[in-house]
């Protein structure tokens, strides 16, 4: 479930260009804080780009980064103090031991002395490492590797980790192993991951944020994301066929739309894909209807699984359904995007001048009004002593 705290970052209208390639276009998005959000696209998508533009680490083109309040741009250091960045491909220092490493992510953040051997251990037990404290990072598997890279961006607690492809290249084990430790974390930071591996993200993520070419082409929920697909209604049965009766039992079915067998398991043991005509039957009684048929023939029926819809499969469908430009017509976009924000902030400098001028002429009236009343004030004064004469 989304948690409803702050906003914490705030990217609005951001872009990044190197000539005439975006490698970011128009970007908007909001990380509320306690989110654990995914950055999801494939590679060179403009992920590692837009987190390195959060971090401080490079500046926009055009746009602004907001962070905890603080304009990235205008206060890139304040910035670095908040986030705890961890890059692709574990880059640390070959010939430091562990406790090294993080002490010295530490002093890079300028955690104070009395604070830095606290903090340090911290990060250490947090991230499991202190069975290799003492150990030269090149000497480390790469889970563990992982590991130290994680724990130099979690040293001093900061309020937002940014992480880019924590799991990439790790097994199964150390996969699972790492994520849990991400998903800790959701109660005391601000998470944005970023992978190229859906499921990961699935598994991890309360939002997803999907960029493509440099775009944000989706903000939502992984449920949400998986619920936009689930048009078809596709199983998944395997079954004991010994009489060879499945395909003439089935293949006249007015509610079957279509069917395939998929693998053999063993003799007279297959498995088959069967997709349904849509609204034709619900998956009650097309379980039902289909546990009968079997019975009815003679086949034994081993197993029906419905297949669920899939961020992989909503991820799919949103990157084939965009339309596709070339490099004028984007150019060509971007330069009546830039232009209709200039019309904005001319109309907005207008008004501006507009109500500064009706706010001088108020003031123009109250001292006017002021010195009406003093003038009043000094003329019922001398009246008064006119009278007493």
């Amino acid at each position: 479930m989304q948690k409803e705290g702050k906003t914490l970052i705030e990217v609005k209208n951001v872009s990044k260009r190197y000539g005439d390639f975006y490698a970011v276009r128009n970007v908007n998005f909001n990380v509320r804080d306690g989110e654990i959000v995914g950055f999801l696209g494939r590679n060179g998508a403009g992920k590692t780009t837009t987190m390195n533009m959060i971090t401080g680490f490079m500046e926009p083109s055009r746009g602004q980064i907001i962070v905890n309040g603080v304009d990235v741009d205008a206060e890139p250091k304040k910035v670095k103090k908040m986030i705890g960045y961890m890059p692709e491909g574990t880059p640390l220092y070959s010939d430091l031991t562990v406790k090294e490493f993080i002490s010295y992510m530490a002093d890079l953040k300028c955690i104070r002395r009395k604070e830095k051997k606290e903090a340090v251990e911290k990060a250490i037990m947090q991230t499991g490492l202190d069975k290799v404290r003492n150990r030269l990072t090149r000497n480390l598997s790469r889970g563990f590797k992982q590991r130290v890279s994680l724990a130099g961006a979690l040293v001093g607690d900061p309020e937002i980790l940014i992480l880019d492809e924590p799991t990439v290249g790790l097994d199964p084990k150390q996969v699972k192993e790492i994520r849990e430790l991400i998903k800790s974390f959701r109660n005391n930071h601000t998470v944005i991951l970023s992978s190229h591996i859906l499921t990961e993200v699935s598994q991890i993520c309360e939002k997803v944020i999907i960029i493509d070419k440099g775009e944000i082409i989706a903000i939502d929920t992984p449920e949400n994301l998986e619920k936009s697909v689930e048009t078809k209604q596709v199983y998944k049965v395997t079954v004991e066929d010994t009489e060879d009766k499945f395909q003439e039992v089935f293949q006249e079915d007015e509610q079957i739309k279509s069917w395939k067998k998929t693998d053999t398991i063993e003799d007279n043991t297959f498995v088959y894909e069967i997709e349904l005509k849509e609204n034709l039957i619900d998956d009650r009684e097309f379980r039902k209807k289909f546990a009968i048929k079997c019975a009815e023939n003679n086949i034994l029926n081993l197993g029906i699984q419905k297949e669920e819809a899939s961020l992989e499969d909503a991820f799919i469908k949103l990157i084939d359904s965009r339309q596709e430009y070339t490099n004028e017509e984007i150019k060509k976009m971007q330069y009546e995007k830039e232009l209709e924000e200039l019309r904005e902030e001319k109309e907005q400098r207008k008004e501006e001048k507009q109500l500064l001028k009706e706010k001088k002429e108020e003031l123009k009236q109250y001292k006017k009004m002021k010195k009406k009343e003093n003038e009043d004030i000094e003329n019922d004064s001398e009246n008064d002593e006119g009278g007493e004469d």
